[in-house]
């Protein structure tokens, strides 16, 4: 039976330009039954995504980044506690997403804003016990059926980077050692130098640019 367990609460979440910071990842891995091994790769690729309760539609694991962690170490968390799931990290997020939480969609105001980075996940690991287990049910689905199946748009195009990031480098990631993540303090003067670094760019947002059915994304170049 796992130990772990999953973090509640806001006292540690990290905050910019009134956005609340969001890491999550695209957990995936190559479908060995595929006969033709020598086929597309967007034919083997398989995608973890998970459902919660009274909900036919799937989102892909994400959650708030803590002021105790980094943006890799938040990423790798959150695919624990909501999919039970260990792997090897993307080294550079996919791209960078502003959207509305979900008790926020009908606001008008800057509250409720998200900034969330979203990393691929090569899976080595699945847990039979995970925090989040009764809240979460996991589903691996072909590209095409998680595409289908996304509850927000914004997903969907994380979802579109993360395939073409793959099909550029198919030996994409570093290894992370999920079981044992080394929490690293941050001061308040770091959260920002940690989140500007010259692989990804965050472009400076209002709330004009928070429309409920929109997403802004900044891509890695």
């Amino acid at each position: 039976m796992s130990t772990l367990l999953a973090r509640t609460g806001r006292h540690r979440q990290r905050y910019m330009d009134q956005f609340r910071l969001v890491a999550g990842c695209i957990p995936y891995k190559l479908d060995e039954n595929v006969e033709d091994q020598g086929c597309n790769m967007e034919d083997r690729v398989l995608v973890l995504m998970i459902s919660t309760p009274k909900r036919d539609d799937l989102v892909f694991p994400k959650g708030g980044w803590e002021d105790d962690e980094t943006l890799e170490e938040a990423a790798c968390r959150e695919a624990i506690e909501e999919a039970g799931v260990k792997g090897i990290l993307g080294e550079n997020p996919l791209g960078v997403w502003e959207f509305r939480s979900k008790s926020s969609q009908n606001s008008c105001s800057l509250a409720g804003g998200c900034r969330g980075y979203m990393f691929a996940l090569q899976v080595t690991e699945e847990l039979d016990h995970w925090p989040g287990k009764a809240s979460y049910n996991r589903k691996w689905l072909t590209v095409d059926e998680a595409s289908e199946h996304c509850r927000y748009d914004w997903m969907r195009d994380a979802l579109k980077l993360f395939l073409a990031s793959l099909l550029r480098n198919k030996d994409l990631g570093r290894r992370a050692d999920l079981g044992k993540i080394h929490m690293i303090p941050v001061s308040d003067n770091g959260v920002e130098s940690a989140m500007l670094s010259p692989n990804y760019f965050v472009k400076p947002s209002s709330v004009q640019q928070l429309e409920d059915s929109s997403s802004k994304c900044s891509v890695q170049v």
